[in-house]
């Protein structure tokens, strides 16, 4: 044989060799791969029910999203849900090919080996189908760092290797329509937002069924490098992304070049918002409904207080949704995360009525109450602190207030001395800080940041159904991104004078008349070897007269609630709190009508409910129902607990006495600046020093309060012209009933009346057929005990 002959056969060897021996590789490692010698792979019922992180969607009473639990903000939809703009410019631009292959395509794996490699050239696309994108973002990749190059590349081509063959196998489990439908569920499109449903919603405001083309172009686009794509961040970019998808769907058939013309020469419009769990409604009622879903069961030793803990344990025994993840159980004896299981949770809030609620109290605190606070600042020259705290008392303050930060806890751990930490807290450093215009980028020091937050006025706001207990509106603060301290449930403030018409209620149970008499004088009380005189805020020209109990109340008078409790054991108040709905501690002392004690909104809206719903007291419902992803209900919470608190004729003369408040008393702005109708009782409340200010407002139909203060009770503001209950909690009320009456889709009516008692209809409410000694004319001045 010749050497030339040789040279071809050898030559000939190698070629097939070349060709022939990578086929052969390639088989064997395919074949080792599907036989899970490099690793498991996924198994048909993981194929079948793919596991993925699926945000729970919490709905208001009208069917409106207000937002989501997630780890990753994902919801699943459907083909049928997903605008068709937007399945075409997906399949043009990341897999022309898709209707043909079954989940690998051979032929687009060659092109991208000659356009890609060969020529640079990337406009038609990557070489992984739709198909092999779902198989790795449901699969994912081993993300292990690797100690060499060889190590790294093999991983990779062994992990190829499994998304081919996953892929092969979704193709053989689901429809072409349902592949796409699931690649769209899952994959991220940066701001937050995974799966399509999410993005829509994030970029745009709406459905993906409402996608037009250039909007639908755009997502597709985005999908390649949600950072370097994004509209947000890089405008110019997602520009010519979006172009070029556009082009890509005129190249497959999807769009003709007339309406391309027009649309590429479109501009990018938004509507942005990335949603998290510090945007859109009811921010802190939904993380109050998660919170109560994750609860466990209550242990003595995690509370500070007896009375915390025997509330919360009792919440646990007969609220079902109280630790509902923990009492319900998943396939598998699992606890449901709310953050991954995709639930529907269908809520109580109606979504109208939380916005007025939302806007009554941003517009209060933003355009009459924080300039007014800041204005008193700038005349005590900066300093935030009330005129009663001395220099020495408030650099006392200022220290322990550093201490409790985040950042003092840091930097002493890390062993540095308290006179390096002050260094640290006194130099300026770039943050962003919350305005009521929006958030502001500035150079501030850490000292200098916490002065600014502790003098933020902070305000809750909360009604419900009083009938049905079901929660109607609920803000816990001004801004849930910069005050996640929910002060509807989680604060307890000196409640001041909103606590005395449990007194009257005791009163009127006992047989009082709201016409009654009693003398209008100061009242002494001998405790032990002191005594004790209770003042009134001001002097009135009924001085040393005799007044009507109704009168009393409805001007927060502390004569007359001093003589009441007089008539009582304070005990017997205590008691009737807490059947009313209030389940915090409450000293049993004189002084109780003073409003010392320390109680949650939540409680007190609770309580007053009851005086709207005849007596009986309903423990408010923040859900309806639960269902799972796939619609299924998994519970469902009716009628809540009831239980009679007081008579119904007890509850009917106490809306006679609250509605003095409104009519005649310190609510009297209601009616005057809101310009209010109809059946409303209320009752302010002040602190001392200001320091909160209170309203508690009752109607046929709904109970609602406010709450306004500080973080501290040293900030406040220095006259009860400003800082009472009548300027800072009731104007909200006010404009927030304004508002629903406006609104007959809530069918809130301003005609509706407290009904009386059958055995009540008789009797006169009317004080003017009352003499001064307090006999009612023909009539007795204390209510026969057959009314009750």
């Amino acid at each position: 044989m010749t050497s030339s002959k040789k040279k071809k056969i050898w030559f000939i060897s190698l070629l097939w060799g070349a060709i022939v021996l990578p086929v052969i590789f390639f088989a064997v490692m395919l074949t080792l791969v599907s036989r899970e010698y490099f690793g498991a792979m996924p198994t048909f019922a993981e194929l079948e029910n793919p596991k993925s992180n699926v945000a729970s969607e919490v709905y208001s009473e009208d069917q409106k999203l207000l937002g989501t639990f997630h780890i990753e903000n994902r919801s699943f939809i459907s083909f049928e849900d997903i605008s068709p703009n937007l399945i075409m410019a997906v399949i043009a631009t990341e897999d022309a090919r898709f209707a043909s292959h079954s989940g690998v395509d051979m032929i687009g794996l060659l092109r991208v080996a000659i356009r890609t490699v060969a020529l640079g050239d990337r406009s038609q696309g990557g070489g992984s189908t739709i198909t092999q994108q779902l198989a790795k973002n449901l699969f994912p990749r081993n993300t292990n760092e690797y100690s060499s190059s060889l190590d790294k590349y093999s991983s990779l081509f062994v992990a190829k290797l499994k998304e081919w063959i996953t892929a092969i196998k979704l193709e053989r489990n689901y429809t072409k329509n349902e592949i796409v439908a699931m690649y769209l569920n899952v994959i991220p499109f940066g701001s937050n937002a995974f799966g399509i449903s999410a993005a829509a919603s994030t970029f745009f405001d709406k459905h993906p069924l409402q996608l037009n083309v250039e909007e639908a172009a755009l997502l597709a686009g985005i999908v390649n490098a949600p950072t370097r794509y994004s509209p947000v961040r890089n405008y110019s970019s997602a520009l010519q992304r979006r172009n070029f998808v556009m082009r890509q769907m005129v190249r497959a058939g999807y769009l003709n070049h007339e309406s391309y013309a027009v649309l590429s020469d479109s501009p990018i419009t938004l509507t942005y918002l990335q949603k998290d769990h510090n945007t859109g409604l009811a921010t802190y009622f939904r993380e109050r409904v998660r919170q109560i879903m994750n609860a466990r069961q209550p242990e003595r030793q995690r509370y500070a207080n007896k009375e915390d803990y025997l509330a919360d344990l009792i919440e646990w025994k007969n609220n079902p949704l109280y630790g509902w993840c923990h009492k319900n159980k998943k396939p598998g004896n699992v606890p449901y995360d709310v953050n991954r299981d995709g639930l529907k949770i269908y809520t109580t809030v109606n979504s109208r009525m939380q916005q007025y609620a939302e806007e009554a109290l941003t517009s209060h605190l933003k355009n009459s109450l924080q300039p007014a606070l800041s204005e008193e600042i700038r005349i005590k020259g900066g300093r935030i602190f009330g005129n009663s705290m001395t220099s020495e008392q408030e650099q006392e303050y200022i220290v322990r207030a550093i201490k409790q930060t985040e950042r003092y806890r840091v930097l002493r751990n890390a062993g540095w001395s308290m006179d390096k930490i002050m260094a640290n807290f006194h130099t300026p450093t770039e943050m962003t800080i919350f305005t009521w215009n929006g958030e502001m980028k500035t150079k501030m020091s850490p000292l200098d940041s916490l002065k600014y937050y502790k003098a933020f006025l902070r305000a809750s706001f909360m009604a419900i159904d009083p009938s049905t207990g079901y929660v109607k509106a609920y803000v816990g603060g001004p801004n849930h991104r910069y005050f996640k301290y929910d002060l509807v449930k989680q604060s307890k403030r000196q409640v001041g004078s909103v606590i005395k018409p449990f007194l009257y209620a005791l009163a009127m149970q006992e047989g009082f008349h709201p016409c009654y008499k009693v003398p209008n004088i100061p009242q002494t009380f001998v405790e032990g070897d002191s005594t004790w005189t209770p003042k009134n805020a001001s002097p009135s020209a009924y001085d040393g007269k005799m007044v009507t109990l109704k009168w009393g109340l409805s001007l927060s008078v502390n004569n007359i609630s001093a003589w009441l409790i007089k008539q009582f054991n304070p005990q017997n108040v205590v008691d009737l709190c807490h059947k009313m709905g209030i389940t915090s501690y409450i000293p049993p002392v004189n002084s109780i009508f003073l409003g010392t004690a320390e109680i949650s909104l939540y409680e007190m809206v609770s309580a007053y409910a009851t005086f709207a719903n005849k007596g009986v007291r309903v423990m408010p419902i923040m859900v309806t129902r639960i269902e799972d992803r796939n619609g299924n209900v998994l519970s469902a919470f009716g009628a809540t607990q009831k239980t009679e608190a007081i008579s119904e004729q007890t509850a009917y003369l106490m809306t006679n006495l609250l509605q003095g408040v409104v009519n005649s008393g310190t609510a009297a702005r209601l009616r005057h600046t809101y310009m209010l109708k109809g059946a409303i009782g209320g009752k302010t409340g002040t602190t001392q020093n200001q320091s909160d200010g209170w309203f508690m407002g009752i109607t046929p139909q709904l109970a609602a309060g406010a709450w306004v203060g500080c973080e501290d009770r040293s900030v406040h503001f220095e006259s009860l012209r400003t800082g009472g209950g009548a300027n800072s909690g009731l104007p909200i009320f006010g404009e927030f009933m304004s508002k629903v009456y406006a609104d007959p889709s809530l069918h809130i009516s301003n005609t509706k009346q407290f009904e009386a008692p059958l055995n009540m209809r008789a009797v006169s409410l009317d004080c003017d057929s009352y003499d001064e000694k307090g006999s009612v004319k023909q009539r007795k001045s204390r209510i026969d005990d057959d009314f009750f």
